[in-house]
């Protein structure tokens, strides 16, 4: 680890507090500073690395010195860490560092990537020459370096401040033992319960070819609850989790209980479960998690990129019909401590809300930079990466159904025999087509217009886009799942959130899971 990333690491941290180092940090023989809020820099990355913006021009006339329609250097710092309890022990904590910066250069529908750990100025322009030779012909217009540059603060959505499991170890663990000693005593049948703690501080910092450079804090956690019990030789589990851009206080007492009640519920309904019928049946798609049948088979069929491949049946559709009127579907990052909120995309263009579908018309796809100019439309703010090492793609941030005209009452008692699904455990999706299958973890048997009894091992099946011009009743009980969902997209993991109100499909393929 070299003095400058010494340096860096042991400033960064919050205003008025003091860095909470891991094993691995201490054993370089990185000591704590405290700052006041008037003395921490701008980002951490121009004092601690010593990045300005003299550095930054000079690599970026370098990355562009073939021209470019855009181009930006996205710097990256992340601190993770997880924390599991299993058999009421704390087992072993896992702690990683990284930092590194990526460097694009876009020239018509190429583009040249790179991205370097070394963050001096001979690493950044040996990365710089990396991706500009990827790039087969020049732009007829140089591009002109910024020697001044402009920052950009966007509002924060989420909390500034993170909570560390490190800073708050003793807390961490009496809030674990707690979950865990409650499902225990919701019923002799449980026998374990695993519980696992994740956190993460991320600073980000942008600078882009039109002389913008915009930071970013993105802190983000995570807890989960699994419980396992036995009743008869028979062996059932549950699972629920939570997630949110916040530190160790956001979850409070009532969320903890909460977490830890779902856990056993889930579990424990199954011991009561029956099979499934199956067939074309309807299906009530129960509101909050059900949002990842629209996150996943919907959803990746709005983003430009699938659009322009063909892989979505979306392309020339916008203002077109794509399902009732009663559907609204929006994406919107500005959700203060979601899961999915960001105040920036990964190419530096301030988030906001984007509405995909309108009165049931196709009013928007997602859209980065690139697919933007391709399809003469303005950037959706939409671009994400996994890290500085993955170049940016459209990907969604907080994505969900809003609220329709009916109630959850009105649309069980429409029923006559179908079910109601209500948690998922996986499934197979081709995204940007649609088609899928989703495991349906725990289940209900509708019959009469009633909920009669829990259903297990099931799967339900269909294409998104069919199931959403199918969708006919749609409630007034939307609201985001809680839980901490995470999106793959071409190699790429990225966290989300997603959601939707109990909606009903009136015909849908039910099967035995596999």
């Amino acid at each position: 680890m070299n003095r400058a990333r010494r340096r860096f690491v042991s400033r960064f941290a919050a205003g008025g507090t003091m860095l909470g180092l891991t094993p691995f940090l201490a054993s370089c023989g990185v000591s704590p500073l405290a700052f006041d809020v008037a003395e921490e820099p701008v980002n951490p990355f121009l004092d601690s690395f010593s990045i300005d913006e003299a550095l930054i021009s000079q690599v970026m006339r370098e990355l562009t010195r073939k021209g470019a329609d855009s181009a930006e250097l996205y710097f990256q710092h992340k601190r993770s860490s997880v924390q599991q309890l299993a058999d009421g022990r704390a087992a072993t904590q896992q702690i990683t560092v990284m930092a590194g910066v990526g460097l694009r250069v876009v020239i018509g529908a190429e583009s040249g990537f790179a991205y370097t750990e070394e963050l001096t100025l001979p690493g950044m322009l040996a990365a710089a020459k990396a991706a500009v030779s990827m790039l087969g012909s020049e732009s007829p217009a140089a591009a002109m370096p910024i020697e001044r540059y402009q920052w950009v603060e966007p509002a924060a959505m989420y909390d500034q401040h993170l909570d560390t499991e490190l800073a708050n170890a003793a807390r961490l663990r009496q809030r674990l033992q707690k979950i865990d000693n409650a499902v225990r005593a919701s019923d002799p049948a449980i026998n374990d319960v695993q519980l696992r703690w994740s956190d993460s501080e991320e600073r980000v910092l942008i600078a882009t070819l039109d002389g913008r450079l915009l930071a970013d804090r993105r802190p983000l956690s995570r807890l989960s609850a699994q419980a396992v019990a036995e009743r008869g030789g028979q062996v059932v589990s549950g699972f629920a989790s939570l997630s949110a851009r916040a530190g160790l206080d956001w979850y409070n007492d009532e969320r903890l209980a909460d977490l830890g009640g779902q856990a056993s519920e889930r579990t424990l309904v199954q011991f009561d479960a029956r099979q499934a019928p199956t067939g074309e049946l309807p299906v009530i798609l129960a509101a909050g998690s059900s949002g990842i049948v629209l996150h996943e088979a919907i959803g990746h069929s709005f983003e430009a990129d699938y659009v322009q491949s063909g892989e979505s049946r979306y392309a020339g559709q916008r203002g077109e019909k794509v399902a009732a009127d009663i559907v609204n579907i929006v994406d919107e990052a500005t959700i203060p401590f979601a899961r999915g909120a960001l105040s920036v995309d990964d190419e530096g263009t301030v988030c906001g809300r984007t509405p995909l579908v309108e009165n049931g018309r196709l009013s928007s796809l997602l859209h980065d930079s690139i697919t933007a100019r391709q399809f003469s439309v303005a950037s959706t703010a939409s671009a994400r990466r996994e890290s500085f090492m993955h170049q940016p793609m459209p990907r969604m941030s907080c994505t969900f159904m809003e609220n329709g005209p009916h109630t959850r009452e009105e649309i069980i008692a429409s029923v006559e025999r179908g079910i109601i699904a209500e948690t998922f455990t996986g499934g197979q999706v081709q995204p940007g087509g649609g088609d899928f299958r989703f495991n349906v973890k725990n289940a209900w048997l509708v019959e009469d217009g009633k909920i009669t009894m829990p259903l297990r091992d099931l799967q339900i099946a269909g294409n998104g886009p069919d199931l959403l011009q199918d969708i006919s009743m749609v409630a007034d009980d939307s609201r985001l799942a809680a839980g901490g969902w995470t999106c793959g997209k071409r190699g790429q993991r990225l966290p989300v959130s997603l959601g939707m109100p109990t909606v009903l499909v009136p015909k849908m393929s039910v099967q035995p899971e596999v």
